[in-house]
């Protein structure tokens, strides 16, 4: 198959240096990145993470003959104007996380993608995630039985520098770092009857106002999800874990970055015997396998994993989660 045409719009997002993904695929041909603003091109520049980056303008970007897809890494703020001029120029979009802060504009997002049969790929970086895909096929072969419970952390130590970027978002950690784990939930239970959050502002000596110690909980007829994330956490990466409690057994991911499972089943399943047992994955490195899906989506192989209307309710639910308005 042929190389897809892949540029990047933007370098402000935290995850925009997924850049070297594409770089290192042999699936696409990286045409440029462009980034209007000085500062964040000289960081990215700094940063290490943009080696052998064309720097090119949005121009230069949109005049690519036979471009077919832009990855909008431009600040949380910027991303949905971002990703609607470029559905409105007739490209594929990966989109970065979460979608915004207006449930109604993603919502046109959507419509115009599919009126243009156009794909939006949203960048929450456990879809892929070889823990996950492990649960995912537990839960559809109904090793887990019925699922009554989910419990999931993921936490960090947020930086002075990165608090104030973070406090311009009313949901604070739960929209940042909560979202990940929100998409997640939705895949497995779908749409909640009740989302509550729990919102707080518990570290007061930096001097800001960001909502750094955060709770959601997901009431559904059978099963309740709770989601917490907070910025500070020492060593909150080692924790971060997803826990999956159904009636035939219990799916343990710890931590999420460097997956690690341990589950225990009631009875034997397929190979896997009754009890506890633990599985470590080795070697996974983010976004390579999302690249390769999208590029089967883009040649027509195989449909976009994730619906409009999957994509549109995690959103609705973050924003939710957040206490964030959705009208």
């Amino acid at each position: 198959m042929a190389k897809i045409k892949y540029g990047q719009l933007g370098t402000g997002h935290a995850h925009a240096s997924k850049f070297q993904r594409y770089q290192e695929s042999d699936l696409y041909e990286v045409v440029g990145i462009v980034e209007p603003n000085p500062e964040f091109r000289k960081k990215a520049i700094a940063s290490g993470q943009y080696q052998n980056a064309k720097w090119i303008t949005r121009e230069e970007l949109f005049n690519t003959p036979n471009l077919k897809i832009v990855g909008v890494e431009t600040e949380v703020s910027e991303l949905l104007t971002t990703a609607e001029i470029c559905l409105n120029q007739g490209y594929h979009v990966h989109l970065d996380k979460p979608a915004g802060a207006s449930l109604p504009h993603f919502k046109k997002l959507l419509d115009t993608a599919a009126s243009k049969h156009l794909i939006i790929q949203l960048g929450y970086m456990y879809r892929y995630s070889p823990a996950f895909m492990m649960l995912d096929q537990f839960l559809k072969n109904g090793w887990l039985g019925d699922v009554f419970e989910i419990h999931t952390v993921m936490s960090k130590v947020v930086n002075d520098q990165s608090r104030i970027r973070l406090s311009e978002h009313q949901g604070g950690l739960m929209f940042e770092l909560g979202c990940h784990l929100i998409d997640r939930v939705i895949s497995i239970l779908g749409k909640p009857e009740k989302v509550t959050p729990y919102l707080q502002h518990a570290s007061k000596k930096h001097g800001d106002y960001l909502l750094d110690n955060t709770l959601s909980v997901l009431e559904y007829p059978n099963a309740i999800a709770t989601v917490k994330s907070s910025g500070m956490e020492v060593d909150g990466f080692q924790r971060r874990h997803f826990v999956v409690c159904g009636t035939k057994g219990t799916f343990h991911i710890q931590p999420l970055d460097n997956p690690s499972v341990k589950f225990t089943l009631d009875a034997p399943r397929g190979k896997y015997k009754k009890g506890y047992q633990e599985i470590k994955f080795d070697g996974f490195t983010r976004y390579v396998k999302d690249l390769e899906d999208l590029a089967s989506w883009i040649h027509g192989k195989t449909d976009p994993a994730y619906t409009y209307d999957h994509d549109y309710l995690v959103q609705k639910t973050i924003l939710q989660a957040s206490d964030m308005p959705i009208d």
